[in-house]
């Protein structure tokens, strides 16, 4: 008689399989190379497959306005790969080294642009691109969905393509930053406070423009349009860094709008860490599903 064995079958769409891009440099402001991270899904394994184009998730890890470590969500961000969507993790200027607000933003759009130009290398469909982000990185998620190809911020690297994006997931983000900056006016300190200094510059009336510059709920008063881009917000109720009222305060003001919004309160949960979970992965998985 025969030996038996445990027969699979080959995965030739190579479905659920992901592979990394690491350290690709997309933009090198003053001579200081910035990189991303790119998780895509793997090509399918057959004769002559089609090109595939699949969406393109842009991940911003918080770090106060400093230096993203743009590794430290690999582990989940690679769940969105498996499922289909490009993922690049980026980084951009730290405001600690000099790099005053816009900095940090005008990286960031620079990103957005350079994966569109290189969308076809990728398998990216351009067409289809979510922000998304944790913290400070929220917050810069935020801010490329509602200044999508403003001249202003714009720099020449790749000046030819877009830097709108479709979607945004807002995770724990500052939305009105005026707050922090009255305390610093007034001298308190606080964790990461050196950062915001730094972020607005001199105290200056072009300094007071600037912080509200870098508060998502400003640009969404100050505009004129009435479509925003569909918004995940999801926050912490027991977070001690960024309060949960931020995340009130954007879901009102969007809402308000007319947006397609959406809020999701974390039970108990802490800024990063005790937030992340499966349903919470989940969630951002279902909502990039139905809008992109």
């Amino acid at each position: 008689m025969g030996k038996e064995y445990k027969v699979l079958q080959a995965n030739d769409m190579m479905d659920t399989i992901a592979y990394m891009i690491p350290d690709v440099v997309y933009a090198s402001p003053g001579g200081k190379d910035l990189r991303m991270t790119i998780l895509r899904p793997w090509p399918a394994e057959i004769p002559d497959p089609p090109v595939r184009k699949d969406p393109l998730i842009v991940f911003i890890q918080g770090s106060a306005f400093r230096f993203p470590d743009m590794y430290r969500k690999i582990p989940q961000l690679s769940m969105f790969a498996r499922a289909g969507y490009v993922v690049a993790s980026i980084e951009h200027r730290s405001s600690l080294e000099g790099n005053p607000f816009p900095a940090f933003l005008e990286d960031a759009k620079t990103a957005v642009r350079f994966l569109r130009a290189h969308a076809e290398e990728y398998g990216i469909d351009p067409d289809r691109v979510a922000a998304w982000g944790s913290s400070s990185g929220a917050t810069t998620a935020l801010l490329l969905s509602l200044t999508g190809d403003q001249e202003k911020y714009k720099t020449k690297d790749y000046a030819g393509w877009s830097d709108h994006v479709d979607a945004v997931v807002d995770c724990f983000g500052p939305t009105d930053l005026t707050a922090i900056f009255e305390a610093l006016a007034r001298g308190e300190e606080f964790p990461y406070s050196d950062s915001f200094k730094m972020l607005a510059g001199d105290r200056s009336r072009e300094q007071m423009e600037r912080i509200k510059e870098l508060s998502p709920v400003y640009h969404i008063r100050r505009s004129a349009r009435n479509r925003f881009v569909p918004t995940l917000i999801l926050h912490g109720d027991q977070d001690p860094t960024v309060d949960y009222s931020q995340s009130e305060l954007l879901y009102d003001e969007l809402s308000s709008r007319g947006a397609d919004v959406a809020l999701i309160r974390v039970a108990g949960a802490l800024h990063e860490r005790n937030f992340w979970s499966q349903a919470v992965l989940d969630e951002i998985l279902a909502f990039l599903r139905r809008v992109l």
